[in-house]
């Protein structure tokens, strides 16, 4: 085998390894079988974007040399198979144009394990790292919901390990005591590499609907600000999701905050959430800050237990007492000059 020849199988061997077939017992060789590609669909909703460019064109040319290596992992629905592990495969077949594929059919999954086992294997491929955020919320929120369920299949975890070929820890998802229930983000952040309170941030972003999961991808909503806008009400999103794609507006943490605290007390109008995205200030005229001086008259004239309407109360009558002793003084002054015009 040429040097290129190796490069070129690098996206199976690089994931599952060399000795992939060998780990393979002479059961789990009998389960697979060739299933027409026309029997094939995909994953409905599937989260995870499929290769292009390069990365599509190696995985094309490898199949060509050397056919799939890795079966697809697929489950029976209806007179179809739902490809939940091989999305890339499949297609890369397509554009060659061959007919069948080896599989390995799964019987008796719930949404649940079909959907873990659609994650897990796109993100031992493809690095945790190297998904966008979007991407990276749907692997978290499922392995959390995963973590938190008791009696979780151990069996499942296992095939997936080798699969995958990246060692997986069946005893961080079996039968977690409901005691240890606030410990799970601590448990996904150690399998991904997060802090607990990045875990709890991802799975607010699970939470976006599939418009706004592209716009945090693509940088228009920051990811913090998506967790904020995770909490808005639904006719509420659909209001800012036109604002930003039709006037090209971006959202950062402080105007999401705002958008979030306007939504909690009264549902946003057009009006009050394009106000807020665009920055603009509430019609209001600014007050002037009192003197620094003020402070200091009012701890000498008034105790702090004091209730505010007493003060003011206080506060008037002095100065209307003030100024009619003003009134008063300029009246005495303006008689003495009379007097002393009529002297003269």
């Amino acid at each position: 085998m040429g040097k290129d020849e190796v490069k070129k199988v690098q996206p199976f061997m690089a994931i599952f390894g060399e000795d992939y077939e060998e780990e393979l017992s002479k059961d789990e060789k009998a389960k697979q079988d060739m299933l027409k590609i026309e029997q094939l669909i995909p994953f409905e909703n599937h989260p995870f974007k499929l290769y292009e460019g390069e990365r599509f064109n190696e995985m094309v040319e490898s199949i060509k040399q050397f056919g799939v290596i890795v079966p697809i992992v697929v489950r029976k629905k209806k007179l179809k198979f739902q490809v939940l592990s091989g999305h890339n495969r499949v297609e890369a077949c397509k554009a060659l144009g061959l007919k069948e594929i080896p599989a390995i059919v799964k019987e008796g999954l719930t949404e649940e394990e079909a959907l873990l086992i659609v994650t897990e294997t796109n993100t031992m491929q493809r690095s945790f790292t190297d998904l966008p955020h979007s991407e990276r919320a749907t692997v978290v929120a499922v392995r959390h919901e995963a973590m938190k369920k008791q009696g979780f299949r151990s069996d499942l975890l296992e095939e997936i390990e080798k699969l995958s070929k990246s060692p997986i820890s069946s005893e961080d998802l079996t039968s977690r005591p409901l005691g240890e229930k606030l410990n799970t983000d601590g448990m996904v952040g150690n399998e991904y590499g997060l802090s607990a309170r990045n875990v709890s941030r991802y799975i607010r972003i699970s939470k976006l609907p599939k418009e706004f999961k592209e716009l945090v991808d693509n940088g228009k909503i920051a990811m913090r600000a998506g967790v904020d806008l995770s909490y808005l009400r639904e006719e509420s999103l659909d209001i800012i999701h036109a604002i930003v794609t039709e006037e090209n507006f971006k959202i950062d943490m402080k105007r999401a905050r705002n958008l979030r605290g306007a939504d909690k007390k009264t549902p946003l109008t057009f009006e009050s959430a394009h106000a807020i995205i665009k920055g603009e200030s509430k019609n209001k005229e600014k007050k002037p800050k009192p003197p620094k001086y003020w402070s200091k008259v009012f701890t000498k004239h008034f105790k702090p237990e004091q209730e505010e309407a007493e003060v003011m109360s206080i506060i008037e009558k002095a100065l209307e007492m003030y100024y009619k002793s003003l009134d008063k003084d300029k009246s005495v002054i303006k008689m003495d000059e009379e007097t002393e015009e009529m002297e003269m």
